[in-house]
């Protein structure tokens, strides 16, 4: 990786094509290849067989044909469930199949198995095997006006084939219409005159209305084709069929006898929008086309043809869906931005605004990456996905923000930007790859939900995986070669003003880490084991309070929708005139609503649109008289101008509305994303009254208790039925039951002659008696029964008739009869966690009674347990995933443990979130969570890291070690938490209806970082040094000896007093930051003064900020001084590395290696730099020995140590450890390193520490030229000889002058020095 990370930090080209490459074909696969839709079209995996049985109640249809259909198939491997549901006139079965089943060759298999079955009855029509397809309706149109039904429904269709016309538009279909039949009705008295039966008169028809082929005949001229062409399509050629015709040439027509009508089916359904008569058009998405498209486009025409329509008829759209796409688009684009000028606005001001640009840059890039991958896996744009990319906005730049603030630190400290780049990211390589690693493996376990909303939820990871992987791609091969042209001294006025402003920012947060923050850790270090019981305590107190009810848990919340809906059902078998009364009733209640919610000033209410159906629920088939339903639709909460909710709409309407006396059920709902009841209890038995009889009693208890409402239960007691009985004269005439049972239906149900198509309509030929006579009883007494002989007889002599009541639906699950009692809650009131247990308690007495009934919970209660069961293992999943990508870094089993100590910490921080937002915790709060365990410990990972390696490479004890480290990666932590919230913030106040149910996962996530963070930077340093504690006191119980401790040999932190709180051991510190130059290659462009840690026991400086002898923070005068004070000499000690002699200060080991001598100097500056200056750079006139009056012109491009007064008693030595070449410096110019003394350990001591030096008057001319008169005093320069060398422009800046010293100096050079070097020793200028 590293070799990888080099070579496109150099190759800029590279780095820029690879960028417009993601770039350019992500937009393209996002435009073109990518659908738009409302809600993720969801692949069911499941096969439904619906078959027809018509006229035939529940019983019969269960016993005839849903038994035979389960038994046939029952075997069949990878059929998870079988729900099936037996109601009048039809079977329909659900099976449901295990996971890794093509449902495709499972519908195959049960399709050769039901065709085989050769026992049902001949009225039963051919099964229908389908795999149902996820509908995806785009916009609804609604053509209203005081039409005639047969007139609405002409135009209407006229619409839909308009619509469908359009091209961007694929399906449209009409809903709430009802079909064509063509009926033949024939009264029993004239039946009786002609003597003739319905079953011969319908024999006849077949045989006379029909188009056959009769073959062909092959002339000379070629073949010609014969067919009869008698179908009869209209009331008018039925009227000429000929049903009787006698030998004298008489004819008895089919007209003749009976009434023929062309009408519509007899149930009615009727349709109202906004109180007019009207008529719906649905038009959907197909494959990849778009939402958005497809709804401008009927809009258009919608426009366009308005204008056109006679007067009184409206064309509205209603339910407009693409309006949720494009606000999600919206929030979408104003998140992004929002979230990018946070992310923008927080590194700019901590960092450099050219590396937050750049940082921020990698959002498009992984975005555009994602869309390059959504059409392989299988995601569309939808509201789903589009919150999911505004989940991870703030995430996105975590590893970029890391990177980026390593090298932003090497280029502070001189490190050119290519070298910066380059090592500033491989450097954190690693723990950023793992971190990534485990903040996409904490979103895995959503790939894992099952059902419909684990469909849902499965597009949150197939947007943020990918997103995660191509900004780690971005960060490691893009992001370094945008840095390596960053220039800090190269900035515009504009730029230069802004970095001013930036540095008083960095500052303002370097003055927080230095004199809070550390005396904080510091603190905590040392009562570690208390600051650990004050966290466990805090924490215990925290899940105390969830645990007692503090935090209010709704498994999933009820979100407010923008559409509220009321559905009424009637007893079966209700006149149609009752449930329309009804229906009426509701939609007048609706429009005083929406009369009342007008604004006086503009007249728009909140309550938009009205649409009403009576005698249907939906669809285009048959009406069904005993249901209806009501809606109205609302304006969004964000566009309403009147303070009222959804729920305070719906509450006044059931108000308004009453009782409904005699109803069966009346539900209201107004809420989004409702899959199941939040109390389901589902019954199962054999015996239809054992069941009753427990459903009767759990409803009485569901009713007492508060806030739970529209009770009711799956087995309604249906119509009311009669059933018939063979008499004994019966068997004498050789009347059979079945013979009994098809003439009764065929007069009363009727006879579907033929089925005939009629242009696009598929239209029945019913033959039955006339209305009048299958209104009353008194029809069916005094009908007559032909027995086989053709003897028509009375039905009272061969029957009798017994009543009862058949229920109006049958389910079966898995084979058993089953009885589901339902409820709905006021989850914000009721405890519906405590109901359900007090109902396992009253269920388990009450079977005791009732043996054979068995009982579950279902509905919510399921899904909860489901989903509970999916995030236990999940959990375990990602705990150990996490563990492992962890342990694989540090090469530890017990580090990894530290850093997933934040995790618990996240967790309470997003319970927080949600108190402070005012949200109770539901299933999405815990995806939050989940997803949050692998973003919280992105930051603990780098901090252990950071620690590990000041301990391995620069040989920092550990408790120096992690002070160290907390205040060098104090900003990188702070910033990735900040930015993550950042992007997070417009999606947890979003306000829309379709990200309620959403927020709070963002909330769990945005809280929780920020949480965990503050924690992390305590704990975390906290629990490494506990973990420390026991692995030397393992190592003590067990081998009696302590761990070898890390040879402390880091440069000693600057002085707050001095340097405003700069510490060395931040990676940002200007002075010393790095500890490790000792050992590195010599062409980084360190500080020379900045390698060597000096150690002064006479002389200290206070750190104190009051101290007012520090010389450095003295402020300049006005003049320019020429003579030089000097201050008391300074002893230098070697007895320790560290500078902390025996008489040590409390805050010794914080000072700077050049800040204990005695310093006192306002004329001199130095260039730190030891490589030529170029012309463009920096300036000479800018950088060696410029008395200023003011601070420099380019203050912001001088070394450190520029810009500040310096005074020196001391000498300077000649860095370079190694030996000089001739043609690079004149041995004339080398400082004497004469060593006369062998110290016991050369490489680790500090360079100037091992001698005295005794200079209080003299200074180091450090520029190589002849020096002005009047830039400096002549009689304080040690030499002004100048010999002219052959490379005067790449010398050490320190090694330009001549030097006179009489003392001893440590060869800098670990290893042994050359022989021609060692000629040099003794050599004075």
């Amino acid at each position: 990786m590293n070799g990888s990370i080099r070579w496109f930090a150099r190759n800029t080209v590279a780095a820029n094509l690879l960028m417009v490459c993601i770039l350019i074909a992500g937009a393209y696969s996002l435009f073109t290849r990518v659908p738009l839709e409302v809600f993720p079209s969801i692949e069911l995996e499941r096969v439904n067989i619906r078959t027809s049985f018509p006229g035939a109640p529940p019983s019969e249809v269960e016993e005839g044909v849903t038994v035979r259909i389960e038994e046939a198939i029952q075997d069949i491997e990878g059929i998870e469930k079988m729900i099936s549901t037996s109601s009048e006139g039809s079977s329909n079965i659900r099976i449901e199949l295990e996971n890794g089943y093509d449902p495709q060759l499972l519908k195959d298999e049960i399709t050769t198995r039901v065709e085989g079955l050769n026992t049902l009855p001949d009225e039963v029509e051919r099964p229908v095997i389908s795999i149902p397809a996820w509908q995806r309706e785009v916009i609804s149109v609604a053509l209203a006006g005081p039409l005639g039904e047969r007139e609405l429904r002409d135009m209407a269709l006229q619409i839909e084939e308009d619509i469908r016309a359009l091209p961007e538009v694929t399906q449209a279909q009409v809903e709430g219409i009802r079909p064509y039949e063509l009926a033949i009705e024939i009264p029993e008295r004239t039946l009786r005159e002609f003597g003739l039966t319905l079953s011969e008169i319908s024999n006849i028809i077949r045989r006379q209305s029909l188009d056959l082929s009769a073959g062909s005949i092959k002339t000379n001229g070629g073949e010609v084709l014969i067919r009869t062409k008698g179908q009869a399509y209209v009331k008018e050629d039925y009227a000429d069929l000929v049903i009787l015709s006698r030998p004298d040439g008489t004819r008895l027509r089919l007209g003749d006898i009976t009434t023929i009508k062309d009408d519509f089916d007899e149930t009615p359904i009727i349709t109202k929008f906004n109180g007019q008569p009207a008529l719906t058009v649905e038009v959907y998405r197909i494959g990849d086309q778009n939402a958005i498209t497809v709804a401008a486009a009927v809009r258009k025409y919608i426009a366009e043809k308005s204008v056109l329509l006679p007067e009184g008829i409206t064309l509205e759209t209603w339910r407009d869906r693409s309006k949720t796409v494009s606000a999600r688009l919206q929030t979408l684009t104003d998140s992004a931005l929002q979230g990018g000028i946070l992310v923008l606005l927080l590194l700019g001001l901590f960092l450099h605004p050219s590396v937050a640009f750049w940082v921020c840059i990698g959002i498009p890039v992984s975005f555009m990456g994602s869309a390059l991958l959504m059409p392989e896996l299988g995601v569309t744009l939808n509201t789903i996905s589009l919150f999911a990319y505004i989940l991870v906005l703030g995430i996105v730049v975590d590893d970029a923000i890391v990177t980026g603030e390593n090298v932003y630190s090497h280029l502070r400290r001189g490190t050119s930007p290519q070298a910066a780049a380059e090592k500033g990211t491989v450097e954190v390589a690693v723990p950023v790859t793992f971190g990534v690693l485990t903040t996409m493996v904490a979103f895995v376990p959503l790939l894992m939900v099952e059902g419909v909303r684990g469909a849902i939820f499965s597009q949150i990871p197939m947007i943020v995986i990918p997103v995660l992987l191509f900004s780690l791609i971005e960060s490691k091969w893009i992001l370094p070669a945008h840095l390596s042209g960053i220039r800090l001294d190269h900035e515009g006025a504009i730029l230069r003003h802004i970095s001013r402003v930036q540095r008083w920012f960095a500052d303002g947060l370097e003055t927080f880490i230095f004199r809070i923050y550390r005396p904080v850790l510091n603190l905590s270090l040392s009562e570690r084991y208390l600051t650990v019981a004050i966290f466990f305590v805090g924490g215990a107190l925290l899940t105390a309070l969830i645990m007692s009810g503090w935090m209010r848990w709704i498994f999933f919340p009820r979100i407010q929708s923008e559409v509220a809906r009321a559905t009424l059902v009637m007893p079966a078998g209700t006149p149609f005139v009752t449930t329309s009364a009804y229906i009426d009733r509701m939609t007048n209640a609706a429009l005083q609503l929406q009369d009342k919610y007008r604004d006086s000033e503009t007249g728009q209410s909140v309550v938009i649109n009205i649409l009403s159906n009576s005698g249907t629920t939906g669809g285009s088939s048959s009406g069904q008289s005993n249901r209806g339903r009501v809606f109205f639709e609302i304006e969004a909460p964000e566009k309403r101008k009147i303070d009222v909710t959804t729920n305070d709409l719906v509450r006044e309407w059931r108000k308004m509305i009453g009782p409904l006396p005699g109803a069966d059920s009346l539900n209201f709902r107004a809420e989004f994303g409702r899959t199941s009841s939040p109390i389901d209890i589902q019954l199962s038995g054999s015996n239809f009254e054992e069941l009753q009889a427990v459903a009767d009693q759990l409803k009485t208890k569901l009713g007492t208790y508060p806030n739970v409402f529209d009770i009711e239960d799956s087995m309604s007691d249906g119509k009311e039925e009669l059933q018939l009985r063979l008499m004994p004269a019966a068997e004498t005439l050789g009347v059979r039951l079945d013979d009994l049972a098809r003439q009764v239906r065929e007069g009363f149900f009727g006879i579907t002659v033929q089925r005939i198509q009629r242009g696009r309509d598929e239209v029945n030929v019913i033959l039955r008696y006339p209305e009048q006579e299958r209104a009353t009883l008194a029809s069916l007494q005094n009908m007559t029964i032909r027995t086989p002989g053709g003897v028509a007889v009375p039905f009272a002599e061969v029957a009798s008739l017994e009543p009862g009541r058949t229920p109006a639906a049958i389910t079966r699950i898995d084979r058993n009869r089953t009885m589901n009692v339902t409820a709905d809650a006021n989850k914000q009131q009721a405890n519906l966690e405590a109901i359900k247990s007090d109902l396992e308690n009253f269920l388990q007495e009450t079977t005791r009674f009732y043996p054979a009934v068995k009982y579950s919970m279902e509905g919510e209660a399921r899904e909860q347990r489901d989903s509970f069961n999916t995030l236990i293992f999940g959990l375990a999943g990602v705990l150990f995933a996490i563990y492992a990508l962890l342990a694989i870094p540090f090469r530890s089993y017990l580090q990894p443990l530290i850093v997933m100590t934040a995790i618990p910490f996240g967790a309470i921080g997003a319970v927080i979130g949600h108190w402070i937002m005012d949200l109770d915790l539901t299933i999405m709060s815990l995806m939050g969570m989940l997803a949050l365990t692998g973003v919280v410990v992105n930051s603990s990972l780098v901090l252990v890291d950071y620690i590990n390696r000041q301990q391995s490479e620069e040989g920092l004890s550990v408790q120096e070690a992690i002070k160290v480290a907390g205040v060098a990666r104090f900003r990188p932590v702070l910033l990735t938490s900040l930015t993550t919230f950042a992007g997070l913030t417009p999606i947890i106040f979003d306000k829309s209806t379709q990200a309620q149910f959403l927020i709070p996962m963002a909330v769990s996530l945005g809280y929780g970082v920020l949480f965990a963070t503050f924690t992390t930077l305590i704990i975390i340093p906290v629990n490494y040094l506990i973990l420390h504690d026991f692995s030397r006191g393992w190592s003590w119980l067990f081998h009696g000896t302590e761990p070898p401790s890390p040879k402390a040999t880091a440069s000693i932190e600057p002085s707050e007093a001095i340097f405003g709180g700069v510490s060395t051991g931040d990676s940002d510190s200007p002075l010393a930051g790095n500890q490790k130059n000792l050992r590195e290659e010599k062409d980084l462009e360190m500080s020379p003064l900045s390698r060597s840690p000096m150690s002064q026991a006479g002389t200290n400086i206070s750190p104190d900020d009051n101290e007012q002898s520090n010389p450095l923070n003295t402020p300049k005068t006005g003049k320019k001084s020429s003579v030089v004070n000097p201050e008391p000499l300074a002893t230098i000690s070697t007895v320790s590395p560290l500078g902390i002699g025996g008489d040590a200060n409390g805050n010794e080991e914080l000072l700077s290696p050049l800040s204990q001598p005695s310093i006192n100097q306002s004329s001199m500056f130095v260039d730190l730099d030891a490589e030529p200056d170029e012309s463009d750079y920096e300036d000479t006139d800018k950088i060696v020995s410029v008395i200023e009056e003011t601070e420099p012109t380019n203050e912001e491009e001088l070394s450190p140590l520029s810009q500040a007064t310096i005074s020196q008693s001391t000498m300077f030595v000649d860095l370079d450890a190694e030996p000089d070449e001739i043609d690079y410096e004149d041995t004339g110019k080398i400082v004497s390193v004469t060593e006369e003394i062998e110290p016991a350990n050369e490489e680790e001591l500090s360079p100037l520490s091992q001698s005295s030096m005794n200079q209080s008057y003299m200074f180091v001319d450090l520029d190589a030229e002849p020096d002005d008169e009047d830039y400096e005093a002549p009689q304080n320069i040690l030499s002004t000889e100048e010999e002219t060398v052959d490379n005067e422009e790449e010398l050490s800046p320190l090694s330009r002058s001549p030097m006179s010293q009489s003392v001893y100096f440590v060869d800098l050079d670990d290893e042994e020095d050359d022989p021609k070097a060692k000629n040099k020793e003794t050599v004075e200028a």
